[in-house]
């Protein structure tokens, strides 16, 4: 009997690692995770979109309805342009820039806050008063995210939510 019990041992060593990987949505309702694009958005060059408090993001039937980044590279919402009064800043980078580090090399989870003023490790931020419906679903205590710069809005960044594959536009307000 010991072959058998040998057998069936290297089986599940063997088998068990591969149902662990696969990807379920996580307890919260989110997507499964995704690594997060390799690159922020290009600087944007078509004709501005005007401002819509009742756009439908979804480019696909099972995508949010928010700004979001499609198959890791294309940014569904990033398309207001320069010229877009909401994101002025009379004083760009106010508080000083951000310099943690940018990209998918430097996830950050959020250590508590809300959109007005969250943080994580000693840097705190807020969310553009115009977005703040796009993070009703964000974890502010847990959930991890990845900080690209904005190429078209001086004085902000986005914050791309790994969990949910969402991002919104974010002031650094300092360290």
């Amino acid at each position: 009997m010991k072959p058998i019990y040998l057998a069936l041992a290297t089986f599940l060593a063997f088998t068990l690692p591969a149902f662990a990987q696969h990807e379920h949505p996580d307890e919260h309702g989110g997507r499964p995770a995704a690594p997060p694009p390799r690159r922020g958005p290009a600087p944007y060059k078509g004709a501005p979109k005007a401002p819509d408090e009742h756009r439908d993001y979804r480019d696909q039937p099972d995508h949010p309805n928010a700004p979001h980044v499609d198959r890791g590279r294309v940014w569904v919402g990033h398309d207001q342009g320069r010229d877009d009064q909401r994101f002025h800043q009379d004083h760009p980078f106010e508080h000083g820039r951000f310099e943690g580090g940018f990209g998918p090399s430097h996830h950050w989870r959020l250590g508590g806050g809300d959109p007005h003023r969250f943080h994580f490790g000693s840097w705190y931020w807020s969310v553009a008063p115009w977005e703040l419906g796009f993070v009703d679903g964000w974890l502010w205590d847990s959930d991890d995210i990845v900080i690209y710069d904005d190429p078209d809005h001086p004085g902000w960044y986005l914050a791309y939510n790994m969990r949910l594959g969402t991002y919104v536009h974010v002031e650094y307000l300092g360290g």
